[in-house]
């Protein structure tokens, strides 16, 4: 039985496209050229982070990160940059009485970002930089675990990459969701590992109040 729900952040909850776009400015490099390298990295299995080595050698996404803070362009996303199906579905979920968290591999910038975005919606917020451990790492999900109180097999984690999410959040025990949207998914969706590892494939977060209600079974 599902009591609790896990989200991933970005390309689950929140559109990283105009972030994505920061990240071209900041390089240099017209939106689109930065847009298709990203695509051509993901396709090919590889760390998304390549994309910014092809451009820049020998970049460093932390420093770069703070360098940007410096200079009055920090990474920021907002209550627009949310997918349209997350308000409502965050609200029927809780209607039906699940437990609600959120946990990516975000900075602790961004953790004060989703903190102020989703106070009193959610019952946790963590993030890789509050733990100390990010994914794909085991460690991240026995993190996530250890936060919510219910046993592992109860907790769906909801993600939009099966490399980053799906594989080792099954690997720690929990059933999952994959998401199609963003570049991850929709380039892996149809994939074998994305049609037979989650528990759920979704179009839309709408379709898990449904979906986790057929899953628990009538009375449950």
């Amino acid at each position: 039985m599902i009591r609790a729900v896990v989200f991933d952040v970005g390309e689950c909850l929140v559109d990283e496209t105009r972030e994505y776009g920061t990240w071209a400015d900041w390089l240099g490099v017209p939106r689109h050229t930065f847009a298709a390298m990203f695509g051509a990295v993901i396709a090919q299995g590889r760390d998304y982070r390549e994309t910014f080595q092809a451009f820049q050698p020998g970049f460093d996404l932390y420093e770069q990160r703070e360098a940007r803070a410096k200079a009055g362009q920090p990474e920021h996303f907002g209550e627009d940059d949310l997918y349209a199906d997350v308000r409502p579905m965050l609200a029927q979920l809780r209607a039906d009485g699940l437990w609600l968290g959120i946990a990516g591999n975000q900075t602790v910038r961004a953790g004060r970002i989703l903190r102020e975005l989703f106070t009193g919606d959610v019952d946790l917020i963590g993030t890789s930089d509050d733990w100390g451990a990010s994914k794909p790492d085991i460690a991240f999900f026995d993190r996530v675990a250890e936060a919510v109180p219910f046993d592992v097999e109860e907790i769906l984690y909801v993600g939009d990459r099966v490399d980053n999410d799906l594989r080792p959040a099954v690997a720690a025990g929990m059933p999952t969701a994959l998401v199609r949207r963003g570049p991850w998914a929709t380039i892996q969706w149809n994939s074998p590992e994305a049609k037979e590892l989650p528990t759920f494939r979704v179009e839309s977060l709408l379709e898990l109040s449904g979906q986790i209600a057929d899953f628990n079974g009538p009375g449950r």
